[in-house]
């Protein structure tokens, strides 16, 4: 069973995502803001956090910052329609996905189900084998050990940019569109995904190339999509 922090200073939320989750055999844990949840992830193990942008105390924003500095467990924003920079600001401090207010139950869960699916394959419960180390030049992904480091520098990654770079790394000299990566990545269909995978995309850029304007691995191909060049 997998535990997953539901964060929202509106209780009924938080009810009913309990409610929505309890249904898929997902252990909830609740906090309705920032300080509480930075605790029950102390206390407990949690796998997954979905988490409120607008919150008293500490909003989402800045839990996430939080998490982020000794935490790389997947992340779900909650947003309001209007707040599509507070998005943007949350995939840049490292959220792995958003869903918007009002959200469809099905929708949620099936993000949720794809992000635990995800973050398992990152850790030790799946048996690794093979040769898990993937190399492009100077650039190189141990997958049994989920570490990556460029030039003998190690790099650190959430679990969604990990799995981007790793697939592209696999993969390179072939380029992908936006669609093929949210599909393969979140396994699931698309839909207005640009933003999240340019952010994600840029966040990899600022870890592993010496000039992110300039980059040397991670390159787009306008109007097509993204690849990683062959070393």
């Amino acid at each position: 069973m997998y535990n997953i922090l539901v964060v929202d200073d509106d209780k009924e939320i938080v009810k009913a995502i309990e409610i929505y989750l309890g249904k898929e055999n997902y252990k909830i844990f609740k906090a309705y803001d920032g300080n509480q949840a930075l605790q029950q992830i102390r206390e407990n193990e949690i796998h997954l956090v979905i988490l409120d942008v607008m919150m008293p105390q500490k909003d989402g924003l800045e839990t996430l910052e939080e998490i982020r500095k000794d935490k790389n467990i997947p992340v779900i924003m909650l947003s309001a329609k209007s707040e599509d920079i507070d998005k943007i600001n949350g995939l840049n401090i490292g959220a792995d996905d958003y869903v918007t207010k009002p959200f469809n139950p099905i929708e949620l869960i099936a993000r949720v189900n794809a992000l635990i699916r995800r973050y398992t394959r990152l850790g030790a419960i799946e048996e690794k084998q093979g040769d898990n180390l993937i190399k492009n030049g100077e650039l190189i992904i141990d997958d049994e050990l989920k570490k990556v480091s460029v030039d003998g520098k190690d790099v650190k990654l959430t679990p969604t940019e990990y799995n981007i770079l790793k697939f592209l790394t696999q993969n390179k000299g072939k380029v992908f569109s936006i669609e093929e990566i949210y599909t393969h990545i979140w396994d699931d269909e698309c839909f207005a995904v640009e933003n999240v995978i340019a952010v994600h995309i840029r966040h990899i850029r600022e870890k592993i190339e010496i000039n992110p304007k300039e980059p040397k691995y991670l390159k787009v191909i306008w109007g097509v999509g993204y690849k990683v060049e062959v070393q």
